[in-house]
């Protein structure tokens, strides 16, 4: 079975930082539209304000695999950032201070920014032209 699937790895890789990249753009709109959802969009800038930015703004990078490696590296940072203010006060287990989506984020982007875009990315488009 390993030699079956590791062929697909390329683009099961691509696929999930495409969706991961999707999701995370979500967030995003969610906090500067509130779109989608019911809320109200938080002030532009605002603390939230800068994380929809950098949520949108990150997520689509990702997503588009265009400067992939500091798009992904500056939303872990991010997510690290929200983890520490956010759940980290209340308390230790991140199941329980609701902060595991930010602690995967963080690591899924930490290892996208080392990995690299790969195919079906922007990046690797323009490199393949020059």
């Amino acid at each position: 079975m390993e030699r079956t699937i590791s062929q697909y790895a390329p683009y099961l890789y691509a696929a999930l930082r495409i969706v991961a990249g999707l999701l995370f753009a979500m967030h995003g709109s969610q906090k500067l539209f509130g779109i989608p959802g019911s809320g109200d969009p938080v002030p532009l800038f605002s603390l939230m304000g800068f994380a929809g930015v950098v949520e949108l703004g990150g997520g689509l990078l990702i997503a588009l695999g265009l400067f992939t490696r500091v798009a992904a590296f500056l939303s872990s940072g991010q997510m690290a950032v929200a983890y520490f203010m956010a759940h980290l006060p209340q308390g230790h287990v991140p199941l329980l201070n609701k902060g595991e989506l930010s602690l995967i984020y963080c690591f899924l982007f930490l290892y996208i920014a080392a990995q690299g875009a790969g195919i079906w990315s922007l990046d690797t488009g323009f490199r393949k032209r020059t």
